[in-house]
This record gives C-alpha cells, structure tokens and sequence, in this order.
C-alpha cells in the first residue's frame, strides 16, 4: 500500500510516498481503508520536530481521517464490515479525565498516523461518523471538531444568552462558532480578514472584529457587550493574544487555551487583571471517545456540516501541508484517496 512518511529528518522536505504492506488487524483490531484525511496545524509541529526533536522515523503523519472498515481481528464487536469510522484521536482516551499514560497513544505522533491507504486500530479507538456527512466532513472532526466541543460543550457549558469570542476561522474556531450558535450564544469571531469576517457572518456569528484595523481588539469586545465582557474567549493564538483574551473577559468568565499560534511562552502574563476578573483558564487538549459521540449525535440531530476550506488528492499530501503552512485557509484542508 502507498503512505507518506517522516524519513530521514525534520521538514516538509522529509516526507515522502513510500509503500509498506497492507497490516493485518490483530484480536480487538480492525483493518480500515482510508477515504480522507484532515490536517492541522499539529501535523505540522510533529513534521518540524517541534512536539518531539527525538521522535523515532519513519513515521507516518496526520491525526484525523475517517475510512470503511473492510477486515476485523479476532475478539471483535462494535463494528461490522462496511462500517465508516473515525479513529479519536488519543486511542486510549476513552471517558473521564485525560490522564499522563494516555499522551503516547496519539496518532501521527508518536503512533503512526493516518496518512496511509490502510491503517489498523483497536476497535475501543474508533467511532462511527454521522451518516449525512461526506467523507472529507467526517475526517474534519478527531481533533478540530472535539477540541470545539470540549471547549463549548464540555467545559464552557456554553448556553443561551452567552456570548462567546473566538479567535480566527480555521478548524476548530469555525467549529467552535458552529458549536456555539448551536448552544444559542451571541458569538463574535476576530480575524486579519475582512472578507473571512463575512463568511463567518454567513455561519452565523453576530459581530466581527478585524485585529488589524483595530489591533485593541479587547476593547472593541467590551464595546459590543456593552462593557460587561464576554463570557468565554476561545484563544487559538497563545502567546501573543491571552493578556488580551483576559481583558475581554467578563468577570467569572473563561478562557479556553487551544492554540499557540503566535507562541507558546507568554513574557507577561498580567496576574492582577486574572484575579481581579477571578477568571478561570482551561487549556483543551482535543478530548475522549465520548466527547467526540456527544458531538457526533449533536452534529448528527442537527445537520450541521464542517466547513471545508480545500481537498486535495492523496498524491499531493505534501502540498496540501504546504498550503496549510500559509494560513489562508478558511475551515479545514483535507485529503481524499
């Protein structure tokens, strides 16, 4: 079978189609025939070696997919041939609280990952996918679509009259705008782009904030929430957005750690403001096996449809990283075989 791996090294230069055999699914294992995969920006970090400088290589990249199930192990039970499934995204995740033991059951890092024509998973790391969905939706929701949820659902027990800020239009901040409308939460999402502004109207956020023209964008959020603060600030920026999240902040209002993308080490984080505020920050890392089922019957009750931004063929995996790479994307960047 065709896959792409991480050989020799570090960088997008490093990854390359190669072939391996077909694997053989063992007792509690099923043997899957990808359709699609998703990336993030996690599959970029794994490639780079930044999560792991001494990952061991080869290895097959990418987290998220969704395929049919076309051969099952001994001991099998909760899928049956034809079946199409997503595997989670931390295998060994499957209730309560994430635990230590769990982090080196994640797939593309440091289990092979999803990047491969078949895979083989234990069946207690798979779910079925919402049957209205195409396969390039269904492989969008392993990590963006629970990481959302998690944030909204689980943790924020986001609800109606709430209003929640999001940072950005990919994956998981379309997903956590979807999620929170869904709850009946006024929703305002920032973003570079006033044309990506206009398409998030179009899902369904009620204001947009664009941090270039108004780089004090915390102080435009009191503004539309008439100086009270939000409740919930989904931040994917890190580094360089939390000090503002926490301004946005209602007092008693949460913020969601998601993402890192203007780094990962805040210089001066401003404790008064997190007392005065008593805000709690909860860092979301993706989330359990019955995270990602509440979400699919959510996702299923509701015809909702992940956004995607762009799909491109197996052959130009390396490409679709590339592209990812830039940033421009809106939603998620798939991969179809």
């Amino acid at each position: 079978m065709n896959v792409f791996e991480i050989q020799d090294g570090f960088g997008l230069d490093h990854v390359r189609k190669t072939v391996r055999p077909v694997p053989v699914p063992g007792t509690g294992e099923v043997l899957i025939k990808m359709s699609a995969v998703s990336l993030n920006y996690r599959d970029l970090g794994v490639i780079e070696g930044f999560y792991n400088p001494n990952l061991q290589l080869p290895l097959i990249p990418v987290s998220d997919g969704v395929g049919e199930v076309v051969g099952l192990g001994e001991q099998t039970s909760r899928f049956k041939l034809g079946d199409r499934v997503s595997g989670i995204f931390t295998q060994s995740w499957i209730s309560g609280e994430p635990t230590q033991e769990g982090w080196v059951s994640t797939l593309g890092n440091p289990l092979d990952g999803l990047l491969a024509e078949y895979v083989v998973l234990n069946e207690q790391g798979l779910v079925r996918v919402p049957e209205h969905l195409s396969d390039e939706e269904a492989a969008s929701l392993a990590c963006a679509g629970v990481t959302a949820w998690h944030a909204i659902a689980e943790e924020g027990k986001v609800k109606s009259g709430d209003t929640v800020l999001i940072q950005g239009t990919g994956g998981v901040s379309l997903f956590a705008l979807q999620f929170a409308k869904l709850h009946g939460a006024t929703v305002i999402v920032t973003s570079s782009s006033d044309d990506k502004l206009e398409r998030a109207k179009s899902l369904g956020a009620d204001f947009g904030i664009n941090y270039r023209s108004t780089p004090e964008w915390e102080k435009a959020a009191l503004e539309l929430t008439h100086g009270r603060g939000v409740d919930h600030v989904v931040d994917v920026g890190g580094a360089a957005t939390l000090n503002q999240s926490l301004r946005a902040l209602r007092v008693g209002g949460q913020i969601s750690l998601i993402g890192i993308l203007s780094g990962a080490s805040v210089e001066s984080f401003d404790i008064i403001a997190a007392i005065i505020k008593t805000a709690r920050l909860q860092a979301i890392n993706v989330g359990s096996r019955d995270m990602f089922e509440s979400m699919n019957r959510a996702i299923e009750q509701n015809k909702l449809r992940p956004v995607i931004d762009r799909v491109f063929p197996f052959e130009q995996s390396v490409d679709a990283l590339r592209y990812l790479a830039k940033g421009t994307h809106f939603g998620k960047v798939c991969i179809t075989f």
